[in-house]
């Protein structure tokens, strides 16, 4: 499981992952104290996509990604273009 080294890509990469199979993914945020490090894990049990990072601007990035995730996940309309339109 790599990581990825720029946000783009991951983000890319984790919005097409959820649109494939909506009902299968899962996200997983870490946040390690000592470390400074947040993790972000987008996973359908035989993908898995995982971006970390200690900047602390790329976590206003994460919260969006995240909150976008959370907003397609929680509506009844159909989840075909939805993330292309934000």
């Amino acid at each position: 499981m790599p990581y990825y080294q720029t946000w783009e890509e991951f983000a890319r990469a984790a919005e097409k992952l959820y649109l494939t199979d909506p009902m299968k993914v899962r996200v997983v945020l870490k946040y390690r104290h000592c470390d400074g490090n947040i993790c972000m894990k987008v996973t359908d049990d035989s993908v898995c996509l995982q971006y970390k990072t200690d900047q602390a601007q790329d976590v206003k990035k994460i919260e969006k990604l995240h909150g976008k995730l959370m907003r397609l996940m929680v509506s009844k309309e159909s989840h075909s273009g939805a993330m292309e339109t934000d």
